[in-house]
């Protein structure tokens, strides 16, 4: 197996073991389950209470992984938030990020209660990329998953929410959770910016593999519907 197979290989052996807890999976693992898998480094869950936080905590311990005290800006989240890292090969890490009662996201301090994420949140086939597996987890919704990505609106966001955007359900639904927070039309002048920018397809497809042109410009159709 090489690097990134090791690596996910470790993800899915860790969330078989934590299945009995309650959480959501959101992140670059949630947006695998809607489009063509893209490689995500770490792992990110919402978790609701003490009991399950302290559990997977335990289970994640025994396991080899450590619980890291990380102060980084190119971390996503911050706020109440903890890292477990495992060394594998002695040469990467895994990387499971446990947001705890919410999650904020450090550029923007967008704030989503876990208990939203819950609610907005379903049991899902989560498929591996570069391993044949399968894995039924509760994961964010892909409505919801949106909302927080355009909250967001990093590159990395801007690019998934493109591949996610013709499965959304309900855009009027996705518009309105948006603006609780933000200026909607701040966010989506900031995206339709972006992938009408020279080098977008090319960052799209070097993330998710060749995309026709006509596949791309469906998708940019769907993207400005967002804005109706």
């Amino acid at each position: 197996m090489d690097m990134l197979q090791l690596r996910e290989k470790e993800i899915f052996e860790t969330l078989k073991k934590l299945k009995r807890f309650e959480f959501v999976v959101i992140g670059g693992y949630a947006v695998n389950v809607y489009v063509l898998p893209r490689f995500s480094v770490d792992c990110d869950i919402v978790v609701m209470d003490n009991k399950q936080l302290n559990g997977i905590g335990e289970e994640l311990t025994k396991t080899g992984y450590i619980k890291t005290k990380i102060y980084n800006s190119k971390l996503a989240y911050h706020g109440k938030f903890l890292r477990y890292e495992k060394t594998i090969n002695e040469t990467f890490k895994a990387n499971i990020d446990i947001m705890f009662k919410e999650v904020l996201d450090r550029n923007t301090n967008a704030k989503f209660d876990a208990e939203w994420v819950l609610e907005n949140s379903s049991f899902r086939i989560l498929r591996g990329k570069t391993i044949k597996e399968d894995l039924k987890l509760r994961i964010v919704n892909i409505d919801a998953l949106m909302v927080m990505k355009l909250s967001s609106c990093r590159n990395t966001d801007i690019r998934d929410v493109f591949m996610l955007v013709i499965k959304a359900e309900n855009t009027k639904w996705i518009k309105e959770e948006i603006n609780k927070r933000y200026n909607f039309e701040n966010k989506f002048n900031k995206l339709k910016d972006t992938i009408f920018s020279k080098k977008f397809r090319d960052n799209l497809c070097g993330v998710y593999g060749f995309i026709d042109e006509k596949t791309f410009e469906r998708y940019k159709k769907a993207i400005l519907g967002l804005d109706k």
